[in-house]
């Protein structure tokens, strides 16, 4: 055969063996970037899920961050529109200045004091905190909204009506005992027991007790967005022989260590515990709030 006849097939024979190494090494190629491509896409998305997850926890921090300064402006409030504490009783002549007292209970948490007998009602007594609101929650305003609803559209720092119209329907004045008050019907009642087992138990606290103030539809004071539970007709301040308890002392009347329990029987929170010791203040606990509605009071 002719060495031009052999060219023509030896070309093409070389042509195919070239083709198909090309193709062979083009499909290595593209299985390769898709394998590279699907662990980019993975890590991605691995990547996505750590930062939504980081974002999760960063909101769930910024929230609580939100309440937690929502409380102290609250707090804040109390203290700014409460009466001055009464100043300290000097030192004995003879005691100096700064001297640690003598008494070994008094370098001891106020949690733990026991309170001497007094026929004082208004005597200020060293406060257990840790002997009231178990089991009573403080109802923040979020849980006020749900079970009742907003008392008005809008609010100021001053008293104003309730225009919820279903709350409004609850509301009643009634003399309690030797008060004379404005609140929901249910919580008149309690209020009504917690009265009545005062005067059968200490007649002369109950014969001094007064009020200072229950329903008042307005935001705490020096807040735009917290509103005070006295909206709702759910709280109280009270009074003894015409007394304020002095705000944030440490410290309460000998009469209101009385009501406190009588109070928390009832189911009410003291306001003794807030961070800001508020011992004339009473509420109604979440819990009872939330037993009333469910038994349909509300």
């Amino acid at each position: 055969m002719a060495r031009g006849t052999l060219i023509g097939p030896v070309i093409v024979a070389i042509g195919t063996v070239v083709a198909a190494i090309a193709f062979a090494v083009v499909t290595v190629l593209i299985d390769t970037a898709d394998g590279a491509t699907d662990l980019r896409l993975q890590r991605l998305e691995d990547s996505v899920k750590t930062l939504e997850t980081a974002l999760a926890e960063e909101v769930a921090k910024s929230e609580g961050l939100t309440e937690e300064v929502k409380r102290l402006r609250e707090d804040l409030s109390l203290l700014a529109n409460r009466a001055p504490v009464a100043a300290p009783t000097p030192a004995p002549t003879g005691e100096a200045e700064g001297v640690v007292p003598a008494d070994p209970a008094a370098l001891l948490p106020d949690e733990d004091f026991e309170n001497p007998a007094t026929e004082d009602l208004t005597e200020q007594m060293k406060l257990a905190k840790t002997r009231f609101n178990k089991g009573i929650t403080q109802p923040r305003n979020r849980t006020m909204l749900e079970l009742l609803g907003n008392p008005r559209e809008s609010y100021s720092q001053d008293c104003q009506g309730m225009t919820n119209e279903h709350l409004k329907s609850l509301l009643e004045e009634r003399t309690v005992g030797p008060i004379k008050v404005t609140m929901l019907r249910p919580a008149l009642e309690s209020l009504q027991r917690v009265l009545d087992r005062l005067k059968e138990s200490d007649p002369d606290i109950y014969a001094k007790v007064g009020t200072a103030g229950a329903l008042c539809v307005r935001n705490i004071r020096g807040s735009s967005t917290s509103i005070s539970n006295h909206s709702w007709g759910t709280a109280i301040d009270l009074t003894l022989e015409g007394q304020l308890d002095g705000f944030a002392d440490g410290g309460t009347q000998f009469g209101l260590l009385i009501l406190a329990e009588y109070f928390n029987d009832e189911g009410w929170f003291w306001g003794a515990a807030y961070n800001r010791e508020d011992s004339m203040h009473f509420e109604v606990g979440e819990e009872t709030l939330r037993a009333w509605k469910a038994e349909g009071k509300l």
